[in-house]
């Protein structure tokens, strides 16, 4: 998403950079897994010291953790979300969509809401982006340690442990193969 950003705040001020600076660090909210990998927490701390954003890390579920970053952050209105139509609640939301009843009130922002699996993979190789080292050992969708193994799809044949990298995996549907609930 920080990649997206970037690439639209050039656009917009490619005559005049010295004015992104007026704009100070992007906050990054950071909702961890109860039971994060260690290795998602070193690449979000990572790509939040490349990118120059402010990390703001949070161990509470969701809803509790947007209200408590709002609560902290009462200037904030809207919230770009990696989220696409084929993740779990992705298939009715719109581009700009404000937050469901009951959450925190915000416009939720999703500029990859189109897109499909291998449409992120493509962009993520294709600008050599770095990504989390999770997915070169199959894993697919991540969430804690207690809820993810990798993509069974990704299985390399005659084999019982080893995987193919999770760009190998072409089919949205079976992304979260490797999600399970505690």
């Amino acid at each position: 998403m920080v990649i997206l950003l970037l690439a639209a705040l050039w656009r917009r001020f490619e005559n005049d950079p010295a004015a992104l600076d007026t704009l100070g660090a992007f906050k990054s909210v950071y909702v961890a897994s109860e039971k994060a990998f260690d290795e998602v927490d070193a690449f979000v701390d990572k790509s939040c010291e490349e990118y120059g954003l402010q990390q703001i890390r949070l161990s509470e579920p969701m809803k509790e953790a947007f209200e408590h970053f709002l609560a902290q952050n009462d200037t904030v209105k809207a919230i770009i979300v990696g989220i696409r139509r084929s993740d779990p609640y992705g298939q009715h939301l719109k581009p700009f969509d404000p937050t469901d009843k009951g959450w925190p009130d915000f416009m939720r922002v999703h500029p990859v809401l189109e897109w499909k699996y291998v449409n992120i993979w493509d962009f993520l190789r294709g600008t050599d982006t770095a990504y989390c080292c999770l997915y070169d050992k199959g894993y697919t969708s991540l969430g804690g340690t207690d809820s993810t193994v990798p993509n069974p799809k990704l299985l390399k044949e005659g084999t019982c442990a080893e995987f193919l990298p999770a760009y190998e995996l072409v089919k949205d549907e079976e992304e979260r193969l490797g999600r399970f609930k505690k």
